[in-house]
């Protein structure tokens, strides 16, 4: 079979809600990442793959290795893997490359696919107003804060980070997430980049809600969903791109 598809996920949230579901959800995204070896041309990881990751100098976060040695099979086997940022996992500092071979982004990026024109990128922190969420963002990035929890030890600092993130999530993933159309703030920023450029399809995560939503008669928006409540991804052939639902 020809390796000549490319495939998107985004937001695995691995780490919550407990040890046991995260684990079987890492084994059917393993499961998913198996499927799609053989014709994948390029995987695109659009961020929160962790629900919470932090690199020290020398120590990473403990678990996800089946992930992190499938993600390190497709580069050895010459699929090229991109990793984006997401806001719960961009506390990376080289270990992705290094390690695994995976090329990594802290912003979105535009790159012809095909001769199609994409705008990829996880999706926080875009478009207007969302003043505390960017502020909070703003800390995140920020290589002072960085530094600063990095002299944390790693048992108090992920600790603390995985208990914050279990109780501030646990009640907000159960894909009952409403759809704003035209004041979604993902929506309106595709609607200013396309003020300057031809972009044929925006792809994000983030939102958590998987759809296609026509932009214009040559543009597309795509939220890839999630893997907690959807199991959604989406495949470009090169002509038709198509959001699929693995195992159900």
């Amino acid at each position: 079979m020809s390796s000549n598809k490319i495939y998107f996920a985004s937001d695995f949230h691995l780490g919550i809600p407990n040890k046991l579901s995260s684990n079987e959800r890492e084994k059917r995204i393993i499961r998913w990442l198996d499927s799609i070896k053989n014709s994948c041309a390029e995987l695109y990881i659009l961020g929160d793959v962790f629900d919470f990751w932090f690199e020290y100098k020398t120590v990473v976060p403990k678990g996800f290795v089946r992930i992190q040695a499938k993600f390190a099979e497709f580069t050895d086997a010459g699929i090229p893997v991109y990793f984006f940022h997401g806001n719960h996992d961009l506390w990376q500092f080289g270990y992705f490359e290094e390690e695994l071979g995976v090329k990594v982004f802290s912003k979105p990026i535009i790159k012809d696919l095909f001769g199609k024109h994409f705008y990829i990128g996880h999706g926080d922190g875009l478009g207007p107003n969302q003043l505390k969420f960017k502020f909070i963002l703003g800390i995140y990035r920020n290589y002072f804060f960085q530094r600063l929890f990095a002299f944390v030890h790693p048992n108090i600092g992920i600790g603390l980070a995985n208990w914050f993130s279990q109780k501030s999530k646990e009640k907000t993933f159960d894909g009952n997430f409403t759809f704003h159309e035209e004041n979604e703030h993902l929506i309106q920023h595709c609607r200013s980049i396309l003020e300057l450029q031809n972009i044929n399809y925006f792809i994000f995560g983030h939102r958590h809600l998987p759809m296609i939503y026509e932009l214009n008669s040559s543009s597309k928006y795509i939220n890839l969903g999630d893997w907690i409540g959807y199991n959604t991804y989406a495949v470009f052939d090169g002509e038709n791109l198509e959001l699929k639902t693995f195992e159900g």
